[in-house]
């Protein structure tokens, strides 16, 4: 069936390599054409990743803007109402020191 002539070590070696090389390149190449097309879908897909985490930091960023709303009118409430405090304490030991005795 096939005519195999015996060879030297280094010449077997090359010609087994060499169809290894032939039938690697035959096998990778079908693939290699496959991918190609899947590189539009890959590049869809990743357009609308980044959409979606768009979204998601905008979502996240109106959060914590509000978070953050919410925790500065409670200390300025919080403040408003110490100070006032402090200034009726004020006033009334001013009082205290001006009514006549």
């Amino acid at each position: 069936m096939f005519n195999i002539q015996k060879l030297e070590g280094d010449q077997l070696t090359m010609r087994t390599f060499v169809h290894k090389l032939c039938i690697t390149l035959l096998l990778i190449t079908p693939l290699a054409a496959f991918s190609q097309s899947d590189a539009t879908q890959d590049v869809k897909k990743a357009g609308s990743e980044v959409k979606e985490a768009a979204k998601d930091t905008g979502k996240a960023t109106g959060k914590a803007a509000k978070k953050t709303g919410h925790a500065v009118k409670k200390t300025t409430k919080k403040a408003t109402h110490k100070v006032a405090k402090e200034t009726r304490k004020g006033a009334e030991k001013v009082e205290d020191k001006t009514t006549p005795q």
